[in-house]
């Protein structure tokens, strides 16, 4: 078995598996809604007959995905901007662990920034519940998607976990590819941006040596990105709504698909991605004397101050603070404050309840707190 076998069940597509997933994506249904949202100029043929020309994840990256992201930049986006990447070297690879606010687009439009900054796009990790469908997987593993493997039983999940180090190491160390990875499992829907320790340790299991050496090896690359407009804020409030009292949130069918449309559809306003400092081996050494679980909790702690404090603070968050508490700041203009109040003035066609407004200032606003952490 060959290293890159091993890693069949999540990995993404090859150069060689990347027309026959053009092919098949031509062919779908869905296509001509694709087509006319990413070639607005072509007619679904000619849309049709120029993806079925792709031959290798560049050719579908740079002729599908590169214009895909311009056109949610330009149609959805007022200010797009990427600061820190003088931190990078374009000839390394790098975990880049990022807050995660956006299914799709927190680490397309990431890759996208730093493509035209000199970097090479990276591989991508995606929970198997949104790996829905053969179009999905197409679309996904043909961007450099990897699949996430999300429930099962304990021990399932156990080697589940071992699988992904596995693999997170393989692609870094071996296949030279720089990996994007969110910093917990699942988007923050609170706006309480913060590290999941188990993560951490995962990303030590596979190494050979101790765990310093082992997260030195992967060099780890904090990523802070903020949206002025939070990317599916009604939705998520109505989630946090629904689970209020403990109850679990069953997701309806076709839920996470209409999620990743209205994230890439709705209005952003200005979008904001910051790479931090990156956690140095020296940074790694300065905890290595503390015990097992605290060391690892101390290295999700750095990255969340890294992030939580890089986090750019926009109107919004400032409006959200004061309608929650009942103060007022100079932070924001009143066409500001009307749009936001206007915005969170649809919540009333689901509830009147004053707790989901509540919650939806909640989404906003908790970033100021986390900021100063």
């Amino acid at each position: 078995m060959t290293d890159e076998s091993r890693f069949d069940d999540i990995r993404p597509y090859r150069d060689d598996e990347i027309n026959a997933a053009m092919q098949r994506i031509a062919q779908h249904q869905s296509f001509p809604f694709l087509a006319s949202f990413i070639y607005p100029d072509l007619s679904v043929e000619q849309a049709r007959e120029k993806v079925c020309s792709f031959n290798s994840i560049f050719d579908y990256q740079y002729g599908a995905m590169a214009p895909m992201n311009r056109q949610i930049i330009d149609g959805t986006i007022s200010d797009f901007t990427i600061g820190g990447v003088e931190k990078l070297d374009p000839s390394k690879r790098y975990l880049y662990v990022s807050n995660h606010r956006d299914i799709v687009l927190d680490s397309c439009l990431l890759y996208y920034a730093l493509y035209w900054h000199g970097h090479e796009t990276g591989e991508i990790t995606f929970g198997s519940n949104l790996m829905q469908g053969q179009l999905l997987v197409d679309i996904g593993k043909s961007n450099k998607m990897f699949r996430v493997e999300r429930g099962g039983t304990p021990r399932e999940m156990y080697a589940s976990s071992v699988h992904l180090s596995e693999y997170i190491r393989y692609a870094l160390t071996e296949k030279r590819q720089s990996v994007w990875i969110a910093q917990r499992n699942g988007r923050t829907k609170d706006g309480i941006d913060r590290t999941d320790v188990g993560e951490i340790k995962m990303f030590s299991m596979s190494g050979p040596k101790d765990r310093v050496d082992n997260l030195a090896q992967l060099s780890i690359v904090p990523v802070s990105v903020s949206y002025e407009w939070e990317s599916c804020d009604i939705l998520k409030a109505l989630e946090l709504y629904a689970t209020r009292d403990g109850q679990p949130y069953v997701k309806k069918q076709g839920e996470d698909l209409n999620s990743i449309l209205t994230g890439i559809s709705q209005d952003k306003g200005r979008v904001h991605f910051q790479i931090c400092d990156p956690i140095t081996r020296a940074d790694l050494e300065s905890k290595s004397d503390e015990p097992g679980a605290q060391f690892y909790r101390s290295v999700a702690a750095l990255i969340d101050s890294r992030i939580c404090s890089a986090y750019r603070l926009f109107p919004n968050a400032y409006i959200a603070h004061d309608l929650k508490n009942g103060t007022r700041s100079d932070r924001y203009t009143q066409l500001e404050y009307d749009a936001f109040v206007k915005h969170m003035a649809e919540l009333d066609r689901y509830s009147p309840d004053p707790l989901l407004k509540d919650i939806f200032l909640g989404i906003y606003c908790n970033p100021i707190d986390n900021n100063i952490i």
